[in-house]
């Protein structure tokens, strides 16, 4: 502790009782960042004069995302008593630790609208919880082990979490407080990606990238089944990673065939959207794939870049994004995600940030 920090210590030691008032009287908030926007920095897709259909509200970043809410008497008392321990003023996370997105891939709401986002470069799973204002970084995949590749990640209705991690070999099965509570798939996965919950049934799939195949797993962990997509040559998986589970199919983003496969909750295969080539629309490295609730699809395609939006029948409706690193944009984007409020997550994986786009409606 530096001599001024000691000196400030001491002097407000006597202020003890008021500092601890604003300790319990303020509490944070999570925003996006544009909160205070101007209306002619507004970002939407497609671009006027058309109709938008999307629009960016923000962009979520870890710790920088959280601030002191209340009144400013409060907020610069209890900014003073962090900053004397060592804490960020704002945040209230140590100075000397990394609480932001480093690599994120894939991300999951689940139905408290609680949202998890898997990340490489910090080898863990982030947790916002923007009703509390709080953020918690789950580090543990078992027991005695921590995360080491984390992937995809899937939320169940009692508030379980699946996270695929691909250098483990296994998915790890959280309680809603970030305990292991089991391993599912240790010595029959290989290169486990994505993961989708099928809540019905309570079927987990799981993509394994080096076996070219989606594996089924039971409630209790037990493998079902496994899938390699249509018997014809052309349909067969090639390298799948990211999947879905909505409106009672599975989407899998197959990834080096370039299209994405529907197929039904059975694993019968269903159509494909997209296919190979260099025009807009067209997909070249599919990554995340996700899907609203009202049946629109949306495909990272992440060697140009772009976030793709499909309707429900496939034909494609718009990209949105681009190479770059300013507002909107991507650089090597990953996974993809939807909520119930009709917001578009995006894992911005070499931007180190999950982008947020507002679905406006709209016919196709």
């Amino acid at each position: 502790m530096t001599r001024l920090r000691k000196v400030a210590l001491a002097s407000l030691l006597l202020l003890l009782p008021v500092i601890l008032l604003a300790c319990v009287a303020t509490k944070h908030e999570m925003t996006l960042g544009t909160e205070r926007m101007d209306a002619s920095q507004r970002l939407v897709w497609p671009s006027l004069p058309q109709t938008p259909r999307y629009e960016f509200i923000g962009e979520i970043l870890g710790a920088d995302n959280f601030r002191l809410s209340g009144d400013d008497s409060f907020r610069s008392a209890k900014g003073a008593m962090r900053w004397l321990v060592g804490l960020d003023p704002d945040s209230g996370f140590p100075k000397d630790l990394n609480h932001n997105l480093a690599r994120p891939v894939s991300g999951v709401v689940d139905r408290k609208g609680i949202m998890y986002v898997t990340d490489m470069g910090q080898k863990a799973v982030f947790v916002f919880d923007p009703f509390k204002g709080e953020m918690s970084i789950w580090r543990k995949a078992t027991a005695n082990s921590h995360f080491s590749a984390p992937a995809g990640i899937a939320a169940s209705a009692n508030g379980d979490v699946f996270v695929a991690d691909s250098a483990l070999g296994f998915v790890a099965r959280l309680n809603s407080h970030g305990l292991p509570i089991a391993e599912i798939g240790r010595d029959q996965l290989k290169r486990p990606v994505g993961v989708a919950w099928d809540p019905g049934r309570e079927r987990l799939y799981v993509s394994d990238a080096w076996d070219d195949n989606i594996k089924i797993f039971d409630h209790a962990g037990k493998l079902v089944k496994a899938i390699t997509g249509q018997t014809e040559e052309s349909q067969l998986f090639n390298a799948p990673t990211h999947l879905t589970f909505a409106h009672n199919r599975l989407y899998v983003s197959d990834t080096l065939n370039a299209q994405v496969q529907v197929l039904d909750f059975d694993g019968g295969f269903l159509f494909t959207v997209g296919q190979r080539g260099n025009f807009m629309g067209n997909l070249s490295r599919p990554k995340g794939v996700a899907v609203d609730a009202e049946g629109n699809i949306y495909i990272v395609e992440s060697f140009f870049d772009h976030l793709l939006v499909f309707n429900k029948n496939g034909r494609f409706l718009l990209p949105i994004g681009g190479t770059g690193t300013g507002k909107g944009q991507f650089y090597l984007p990953s996974g993809v995600w939807t909520d119930a409020a009709g917001r578009v997550f995006v894992a911005d994986m070499f931007n180190g940030r999950v982008v947020v786009f507002q679905f406006l409606g709209g016919d196709d």
